[in-house]
């Protein structure tokens, strides 16, 4: 018979979401992170809910500091190009941010889809169901990760073939996330976009809709 969860689980489930946080490499200490607790990260990752059970998820861990310095050197042509999307005070803050922990991080991981050569039930009408799958295996992981006390940060400023390049990839994988993963001091109180005022939070009233949209 299968666990049944009290409040007491429940609350900290929410706690664990509430406090997830996306941590840059200004964060990262110098505390290990074994292979065992990669495990465990990968473990939840492949717990996760995927169309048709097909599982499209890859995973590449990695600790040599040669490959980090090829996906970094990504990120910084990456994040040249980016900053050129804002202008005034929006870019100079954008400059300012942290936005990566690559180096800082003793772990990298890339997490990749690979498609299915034959056809996968309910992905047939909409294709992106795959890629959305291991979307779902990430935030298992990060939620896993924030409960051992253990940071993750999401890496998107990237080309995404580059690093395809660097980890030898195969061509019909799709990187769909690079994570730098490491152990914190502290996690943020709030989210650090918003302490910075890059974005605030939206209100409820402004994303939930009832039978249809407005």
């Amino acid at each position: 018979m299968s666990r049944l969860f009290n409040e007491s689980d429940s609350q900290v489930l929410a706690d664990i979401i509430r406090l997830r946080r996306d941590v840059r490499g200004n964060r990262f200490n110098d505390n290990p992170v074994s292979d065992a607790d990669i495990d465990t990260l990968l473990n939840a990752a492949m717990q996760a809910p995927s169309v048709g059970y097909s599982q499209p998820w890859q995973f590449v861990v990695i600790r040599d500091s040669s490959v980090k310095q090829a996906v970094q050197q990504t990120f910084i042509e990456a994040n040249a190009t980016g900053s050129m999307q804002f202008t005034g005070d929006k870019r100079a803050q954008y400059d300012a941010l942290k936005l990566e922990g690559i180096l800082e991080a003793p772990v990298n991981l890339a997490v990749f889809y690979q498609p299915s050569e034959t056809a996968v039930l309910g992905q047939t009408s909409m294709p992106e169901m795959g890629k959305f799958s291991v979307v779902c295996a990430i935030q298992n992981l990060w939620l896993m990760a924030r409960s051992l006390n253990i940071g993750v940060g999401w890496v998107s400023i990237l080309d995404p073939l580059k690093v395809k390049k660097a980890l030898n990839a195969p061509e019909s994988a799709e990187l769909i996330g690079y994570l730098c993963i490491g152990y914190v001091d502290e996690f943020l109180a709030e989210p650090e976009l918003k302490q910075k005022g890059w974005q605030q939070t939206k209100s409820a009233t402004e994303v939930i809709f009832k039978d249809r949209f407005s």
